[in-house]
């Protein structure tokens, strides 16, 4: 099997999508301003924190060796998919963590199968303050950053034909 087709390994790919689908699920459930401290989205908050869990596995993952080496090719195009991974990687921690503060600063609590989330910011409620901002610029950016990673892997798939999208295909 050459390069290009090896596959990500089971765990990684199924983290990969799960972690897909909270983020888009948690950025559509987001709400903002005065309507987040009246009537906080907790389903919002549950899918952050699961996307943080999953970062776990995720790292396991990639130091167990679940990850195929790339494609030869281009340098380049080798140093900036890395870029984009690492970017992405710095997005998925600092969009939850920074989330994680503004709940904590609003003093809501957040519970997931029975256990309580604590709080890792002082309450002030009202008073959420510039994280809630970047949170919500953040979380835009990691949308932005995704997309052009989708954008990325389908320029593999269908221009270079390096069956990209193959090393990730769920089934």
């Amino acid at each position: 099997m050459n390069k290009a087709t090896q596959r990500y390994s089971t765990l990684l790919i199924g983290v990969h999508w799960l972690t897909a689908l909270l983020v888009v699920a948690a950025y559509l459930l987001s709400e903002g301003g005065r309507r987040v401290r009246l009537d906080p989205p907790q389903w919002h908050f549950f899918l952050g924190f699961a996307v943080l869990l999953l970062l776990v596995p995720r790292f396991i993952g990639r130091a167990l060796g679940g990850v195929p080496p790339m494609a030869p090719g281009d340098p380049r195009v080798a140093r900036a998919a890395k870029a984009g991974h690492g970017l992405l990687y710095l997005l998925l921690i600092a969009v939850t963590v920074t989330g994680w503060i503004a709940v904590s600063r609003m003093g809501v609590v957040v519970t997931m199968g029975g256990i309580t989330v604590p709080p890792i910011a002082t309450a002030a409620p009202g008073k959420v303050g510039l994280i809630g901002d970047v949170h919500q610029w953040l979380g835009n950016g990691i949308l932005i950053v995704a997309g052009l990673h989708a954008l990325a892997a389908l320029w593999h798939q269908f221009y270079l034909k390096d069956n990209t999208l193959g090393r990730m295909k769920p089934f």
